[in-house]
C-alpha cells in the first residue's frame, strides 16, 4: 500500500509508535489498482502511523456514491492503487507521535475531510472544506475498505461506545452532507429530496423531527423508494419527474444527475434555493430564465467542514436518526458497489470486515 505523508506535519525524530494492542503484520483490503476495474481483495502490510496520525481497527465502513465515482474514473486524479472508504467506524490500535486526546480502544469515525493546509484564507475563516491544498479519505488518502486504516487525529470524531458501528457508518459522509445541504436551504419550510438514497433518508428525519414537510423525489417507478420515504414520515413521494402538490421552498439533490437541476427549479416557489449536494454530477442541461427568475438560485455543497461533523454528529442521537443499512462482507465491495449502481438498495451499504 502506498504511504500517504504529510508534507506540512512531517514526523520528528522518534522511534516507531509502540502498539496498544497485538496487531498483525498484515491486513485484508479491497483495492482499486485502474478506473474502471472491479476492485481487488489483497493482503497488505499494516500501516503504520505517523506523526499526528492514529491506526484504527475498522469495524465498519459505509459505501457511497462517491465510491462509485471514484472507481467508475468519474473523479479527477486518484492516488492509486487506492483503498476507497471514508464512512470508517473503528477502534484505536496505535498512535503515532504528537497524539492527544485519544485512548486506546476509542471508537472513533474518519469522514471524508482528511487534511487540510490549516493557513489558507478558506481554512482560517472556517471553510476548511473549500481548502485547495485538502486532501479526502479514500480518494488522496488511504480508506476503510480494510481491516486497518491510519487517519490524521485531528480529522478523526469520537463515537459512542453504545452505537451499533454499521449503523453509525452513514453518519460520517451521507449524514454529513445531507446535514450541510439542508443548512444552505435555510429556513425553507418544503424541501423536497432528489434521489432517496443514504443521505435523503438520514436527512428526511432531521427535517421531519425540525417540523419541515418532506416532499421526495426517485427514479421513474421507484416505488419501494416511495414507500420507504413515506414510511420515514414524507408528506409526499413520486417520480423525478411529477409535480409536486405544492411549490418547494427548497430542493435538495442527491442524485448525481444534472437534468433533475431544471426539475427541481420547475417544483421551486419565488426565492427557493436548489443545493446540489454531490461530489460529482453529470452536466446540466440549458434551461429557460423564467424558470430561475423569482430569485430563485441555485448553490452547492462541498465537502464538509469538523465543525459540520460537530454539530451534526451531537444531533443525530436528539432526533434520533435511525439508519437502514444492507450489510457486506469486506469482499463483497464489488457486489455493494453494483447494488447501489443500480439503485437495489434502501438506505445505506456498509462493508463489515
Amino acid at each position: 500500500m502506498p504511504e500517504f505523508t504529510y508534507p506540512e506535519n512531517p514526523a520528528p525524530e522518534a522511534p516507531p509508535p509502540r502498539p496498544l494492542v497485538a496487531l498483525p503484520a498484515t491486513m485484508r483490503a479491497m483495492v482499486l489498482e485502474r478506473s474502471g476495474e472491479p476492485l481487488r481483495a489483497r493482503a497488505l502490510a499494516l500501516p503504520r502511523p505517523g506523526h499526528g496520525q492514529v491506526l484504527l481497527r475498522v469495524e465498519a465502513c459505509g459505501v457511497c456514491r462517491t465510491d462509485l465515482h471514484l472507481v467508475d474514473g468519474e473523479l479527477p486524479d486518484p492516488l492509486l492503487p487506492m483503498i476507497p472508504g471514508h464512512e470508517i467506524v473503528g477502534r484505536v490500535a496505535a498512535l503515532g507521535t504528537g497524539v492527544s486526546g485519544l485512548a486506546p480502544g476509542q471508537r472513533i469515525g474518519v469522514p471524508w475531510l482528511g487534511w487540510t493546509c490549516g493557513r489558507c484564507d478558506f481554512c482560517t475563516s472556517a471553510c476548511e472544506n473549500l481548502c485547495d491544498e485538502a486532501r479526502f479519505t479514500g480518494y488522496q488518502i488511504q480508506g476503510g475498505y480494510a481491516e486497518y486504516t491510519v487517519a490524521d487525529a485531528r480529522y478523526c470524531f469520537a463515537l459512542d461506545d453504545a452505537l451499533d458501528a454499521a449503523e453509525a457508518a452513514p453518519l460520517l459522509c451521507a449524514g454529513l452532507i445531507g446535514y450541510r445541504a439542508l443548512g444552505l436551504a435555510g429556513a425553507a419550510q418544503r424541501i423536497g429530496l432528489y434521489g432517496f438514497g443514504a443521505a435523503a433518508h438520514i436527512i428526511a428525519q432531521v427535517a421531519r423531527w425540525q417540523g419541515r414537510e418532506v416532499y421526495a423525489f426517485t427514479r421513474v417507478g421507484d416505488t419501494a423508494s416511495q414507500a420507504f420515504a413515506h414510511h420515514l414520515g414524507a408528506t409526499w413521494a413520486g417520480s423525478a419527474t411529477d409535480k409536486p402538490p405544492h411549490p418547494l421552498d427548497a430542493a435538495l439533490i442527491f442524485a448525481p444527475a444534472g437534468e433533475l437541476v431544471p426539475a427541481a427549479l420547475r417544483a421551486l416557489a419565488k426565492g427557493g434555493t436548489v443545493v446540489c449536494a454531490g461530489i460529482h454530477m453529470s452536466d446540466i442541461p440549458s434551461f429557460p430564465y423564467d424558470i430561475l427568475w423569482g430569485e430563485r438560485r441555485i448553490v452547492s455543497v462541498a465537502n464538509l467542514t469538523r465543525s459540520d461533523g460537530d454539530a451534526f454528529l451531537a444531533l443525530a442521537p436528539r432526533v434520533p436518526v435511525h439508519t437502514e443499512i444492507t450489510r457486506f462482507a469486506l469482499e463483497d465491495a464489488n457486489l455493494a458497489l453494483e447494488r447501489l449502481r443500480r439503485g437495489e438498495l434502501q438506505g445505506a451499504a456498509v462493508l463489515v470486515p
